[in-house]
């Protein structure tokens, strides 16, 4: 009789060990991934901006966006069937190959009406609405053309992609995005070498890459995951179960598509492709920093919702606020550096820097700190899968932005004001509105939710007094005060963090494991 719990306790604590070193190896290999596409992706857009022009660069991105606004309902039966399946396996009652066959088959149906539904409407918008030069309108089409044929692989891709994740084959999701961001790095030196119209090339090597991207991850997953090569089959009971999950998801993935890739269209409606390309690199920067915090939500997702399914409820709880807490700091470390170095950046980073740009990276760089707590605390919500609520209350602060934008725009507001707006959109959701949610709907304590976001925020004051003082002192245009005042942010930020963000048996712990390790 006291043999069972004391062998029950060992068997948990066994596991529990196990489960932190996943997170914490899946952690390192994104991180390596995150630190190696970051780079080229910030290099291949300084050298594609220059190949393709200011003009070309702001019409791919304006024609990418339009499909992008279609291609959402992807990532929300994509996320759904992600849920579904790592819930499935921390069941461990799995029914997997039913469930994938399930998505597979609703993921190509859907990649076929997005197709359709984007040559007979994005078409039209882009002859009708867009301010495209006439000269460059003929490339443009070409250009979405290939955009949509590479959306339609993007769209039956995803099913492998949640398969990835949910068995937490994260060094294989890091070594393929090694490959696609070395492919596209490929591309940029390509279109050095040939003299024809760039625009045209562009879409369609990046069309290219997205195709064999495909093949590579559907070979992979049918040679390692059994559920990914059973005949097909078809269940409708367990079509309705995600697409019930999607569905809600869809509100909230197409507030997010307005919010991000329609305002683009919007803006390109009242202003000149200089001002998208400009949006465009400040975007691609707020882009790099939610991959930074994404590595390690990637990593610790999984094992919030397996523990929610397999019953260890207060477990998932710990993990869920913890990582919550950890993601924000993560986020917060590169945050304050970059905000006080932006122009110096920009400048290492492109060159020859566009008006305006620094005023559009700094206001991503605070929205990005904001994104980083609504994301962390929609874990809690998407473990229970009881995202109703979530995809009505959320998705308002996203569907709102549109048409306060347009019509700032049509009374003369300047471009910086779509940045304004986003970025106050996500405080409020980040701080305000999603702890709600988590207590309403997972039933956390209001109090304890509320104590980890303001400690948050207490943390972020009190981390920048040091660095914009050092600011103030040192002249950041030369290299020794950057240098200085880089060093200063990142010390300073660190020892805040250290001593106030974290309680103190965290420290202890964290400093016994560096030991273990290394000492």
């Amino acid at each position: 009789m006291m043999i069972w719990p004391f062998f029950k306790s060992i068997t948990h604590f066994t596991t529990m060990e196990n489960n932190n070193r996943k997170i914490a190896e899946n952690t390192i290999f994104l991180y390596f991934r995150m630190m190696l596409t970051m780079a080229v992706a910030l290099y291949t857009s300084r050298v594609t901006l220059k190949v393709l022009g200011n003009q070309d660069f702001g019409i791919y991105q304006t024609v990418c966006g339009a499909v992008t606004f279609l291609a959402f309902l992807s990532n929300a039966l994509g996320t759904g069937t992600s849920r579904f399946i790592t819930y499935e396996m921390g069941k461990e009652r799995p029914g997997l190959d039913i469930l994938f066959s399930t998505a597979m088959l609703a993921h190509i149906i859907l990649g076929f009406a997005v197709v359709i539904a984007g040559e007979i409407i994005g078409l039209g918008f882009l002859y009708d609405k867009l301010m495209i030069p006439a000269d460059r309108l003929d490339a443009a089409v070409v250009a979405f053309h290939f955009s949509m044929a590479a959306t339609f692989f993007q769209i039956i891709r995803s099913p492998y992609d949640a398969s990835i994740i949910a068995h937490e084959k994260m060094n294989v999701y890091a070594w393929i995005s090694i490959l696609e961001v070395s492919l596209k790095l490929i591309i940029v030196y390509v279109l050095l070498a040939f003299g024809c119209d760039k625009l045209k090339l562009y879409a369609a090597l990046m069309c290219a890459v997205t195709i064999l991207l495909f093949i590579t991850y559907r070979s992979y997953c049918r040679k390692i995951f059994d559920e990914t090569r059973t005949k097909p089959s078809f269940d409708s009971q367990v079509l309705k179960s995600v697409a019930s999950f999607s569905g809600w998801n869809l509100l909230s993935s197409s507030a997010a598509s307005l919010a991000g890739q329609g305002v683009t269209v919007v803006t390109n409606m009242f202003f000149a492709p200089g001002v998208v390309t400009v949006r465009s690199l400040a975007l691609k920067i707020n882009d790099v920093l939610n991959q930074f915090i994404g590595s390690f939500r990637l990593a610790v997702n999984p094992q919030i919702v397996k523990k929610y399914a397999s019953g260890d409820r207060e477990g998932s709880r710990r993990l869920a606020l913890v990582s919550a807490s950890c993601t924000y700091y993560l986020m917060l470390m590169v945050a304050v550096p970059l905000f006080l170095l932006t122009e110096p950046f920009l400048y290492l980073w492109l060159g020859e820097v566009p008006d305006t740009l620094s005023a559009f990276v700094r206001l991503a760089i605070v929205q990005a700190l904001f994104q980083a707590l609504d994301t962390s605390l929609y874990a809690p919500i998407y473990a229970k899968g009881q995202i109703r609520e979530n995809a009505i209350i959320s998705p308002l602060f996203d569907f709102v932005q549109l048409p306060v934008i347009y019509f700032l725009f049509k009374h003369g507001y300047p471009p910086i004001t779509l940045a304004w707006v986003s970025a106050s959109a996500y405080l409020i959701l980040g701080v305000i509105i999603k702890p709600l949610m988590v207590r309403w709907i997972a039933g956390y304590d209001y109090p304890e939710v509320m104590r980890m976001v303001l400690k948050c925020m207490a943390v972020t004051l009190i981390a920048s007094v040091l660095p914009f003082t050092a600011a103030y002192l040192v002249k950041t245009d030369s290299v020794p005060g950057f240098l200085f005042a880089f060093l200063v942010s990142v010390v300073s930020t660190g020892f805040v963090i250290w001593f106030m963000g974290i309680d103190k048996t965290l420290r202890k712990m964290i400093t016994e494991k560096v030991k273990e390790r290394f000492l």
